[in-house]
């Protein structure tokens, strides 16, 4: 297996520089009988010899995803080392002051420029490669402002209010949030709980909607994670889960995604995530409504449908009325979901007012037209695994420790106390009972808890966990104890149920993320919890939080 570099933890410059590649080299496999014009086009583009482009498309062919085009780690090859400090501040510099200027020089007058400025400061002069890695991961639209002026800023990267298109189906899904107008009941005892998350995605060219996710929880990385993997995912068997028998033919990777500037739209997971499967995220520029108006009509259009059900809350105050939407509650998440994919699947064959037909039909026209395939992922579970939340955690000797639990597999053993540096470790705030480990060769692996009898438990159930602890000035890392707390506070959250919405909105996020994890369980997870000792748990300073936290 090729060795290859872990993308969370290289230079920014070095992902810059694949990231570029990615672009030139997608376009390259995309065509049928590339010409050689074509190939010394992409070696220009690129500053790459012919053969090492061959070695690039080999390897892009073999995992066609961004961190495929990444140099070999650190000590394998020459040059794979990181600039030294003053020479990045020398390049940061020259860009700012040379580059970035409306005489508009070229990437290599700005070479010139870096290099006389490291001879005069007697620090390394970078290679031409570097300089332009670092060129590219400037902001497009701020780079063109400085060189261009405002105006040509606004031109080439603000869309018209009202006029904004995509030329191509896959070309653009804008993705957004909203605060369902309705209020769902819990399964087990259908009293009202609260109103749902509900993430959109939609197709700009053809209206088609791309995606969405419901859910309880507050809009976080997972949310997002979870729309765009149910966009690229094939909805079939999705459909045929919920007992509907209708067309949905939207899978695939979009080329970009547009979204607004909320915290989970800027992680650095999702930014890095997206690049491995060349996917440009845009946000969208302040005080731009606009920019985002295909989404947010899409949104209107759904709360209107959504205003006919039991429980709705309408859009205000005034068109509520005497309405009492807790008391007119009757419809489950699960079933608000069905429900929804019903209502999704009959947009999808209404006409549509801006395209004259409807976006089904937009959809099979347009698809018809796309000049390059669409691109679906090799391995739909790995995907996913790309948009988790991840850390760095080195490999001891017992394993790997994370929010105070240890991890093991055998498959560890080979690292154990061995591996002088720290690998990327990705987990699902829905269920810890399982971490995801990418190994210095860049393969993934699940890993368990060590103790294979822990059950599986939420983020947000450690966190309360831990702070109980805390105000009870108990120590923090007593595995042990953090279950033993936890169990504590899922009996009292339970006892409670029937008599307060606080704890029946806990159960309900407790059990639907659990469920919706379940893949990373093992039998043994089932399994009630075993004390290693009869230390006593005082129930009554065992507090109820009313929020539950994904990350």
């Amino acid at each position: 297996m090729v060795h290859v570099p872990d993308r969370n933890i290289v230079d920014d410059a070095v992902w810059s520089e694949a990231v570029a590649r990615e672009t030139v080299i997608r376009r390259l496999v995309s065509l049928a009988h590339p010409s050689r014009s074509d190939f010394l086009r992409a070696c220009r583009e690129l500053g790459l010899r012919r053969t090492r482009l061959y070695e690039l498309l080999r390897a892009y062919r073999e995992d066609p995803v961004t961190s495929s085009l990444l140099p070999q780690p650190a000590g394998t090859r020459r040059g794979s080392r990181r600039l030294p400090d003053e020479t990045e501040a020398v390049i940061a510099e020259a860009v700012r002051d040379f580059y970035e200027t409306r005489q508009k020089p070229s990437i290599n007058q700005l070479l010139k420029e870096i290099r006389r400025l490291c001879r005069v400061r007697g620090v390394r002069a970078p290679s031409w490669h570097a300089v332009k890695a670092r060129v590219a991961a400037l902001e497009p639209a701020e780079l063109t402002g400085a060189r261009h002026g405002p105006k040509a800023a606004r031109d080439r990267f603000r869309p018209v209010p009202g006029q904004y298109e995509a030329e191509c189906v896959f070309g653009v899904v804008q993705i957004d949030h909203t605060l369902a107008d309705i209020i769902v009941v819990d399964r087990q005892y259908r009293k009202p709980l609260q109103r749902p998350w509900l993430t959109l995605a939609i197709d700009v060219a053809s209206r088609m909607i791309a995606g969405f996710y419901l859910t309880l929880e507050a809009p976080s990385t997972i949310s997002v994670a979870l729309a765009i993997q149910h966009c690229v995912q094939p909805k079939e068997a999705w459909l045929a889960g919920l007992g509907i028998s209708a067309e949905w033919p939207f899978s695939g990777f979009p080329d970009a995604i547009h979204l607004d500037n909320a915290k989970e739209f800027r992680s650095r997971t999702l930014k890095r995530g997206a690049q491995e499967y060349g996917i440009e995220l845009i946000h969208r520029p302040a005080a731009t409504p606009h920019y985002g108006g295909h989404i947010e009509r899409l949104i209107g259009t759904m709360m209107g449908a959504i205003h006919l059900l039991p429980g709705t809350t309408f859009s205000d105050i005034d068109e509520r009325g005497d309405y009492d939407s807790a008391a007119r509650a009757a419809m489950t998440l699960d079933e608000l979901e069905r429900w929804l994919a019903l209502e999704i699947t009959r947009y999808h064959a209404d006409r549509h007012g801006a395209l004259g037909i409807p976006p089904l039909s937009a959809w099979c026209e347009a698809v018809a037209r796309r000049v390059r395939p669409v691109r679906q992922p090799q391995d739909l579970a790995g995907f996913m695994i790309d948009f988790l939340p991840s850390v760095d955690r080195l490999v001891r000797r017992d394993g790997i420790h994370l929010f105070g639990f240890r991890y093991w597999d055998d498959v560890l053993s080979i690292w154990a106390g061995r591996l002088d540096r720290s690998l990327r470790v990705s987990y699902d705030p829905r269920d810890l009972s399982t971490i995801f480990v990418r190994g210095p060769n860049g393969a993934q692996w699940p890993i368990r808890f060590a103790d294979l009898r822990r059950p599986p438990i939420t983020l947000g159930e450690h966190r309360r966990a831990r702070a109980a602890l805390r105000e009870r000035g108990l120590a923090l890392v007593d595995e042990q104890l953090i279950f033993e707390t936890i169990e504590a506070q899922r009996a009292l959250v339970d006892d409670a149920v029937r008599r307060t919405k606080a704890a029946r909105q806990l159960a309900e996020k407790r059990s639907r993320a659990l469920d919706a994890a379940t893949p990373n369980r093992s039998p043994a997870a089932a399994e009630p919890l075993q004390a290693d000792d009869d230390r006593p748990i005082d129930w009554s300073k065992v507090p109820i939080f009313p929020v539950e936290e994904w990350s």
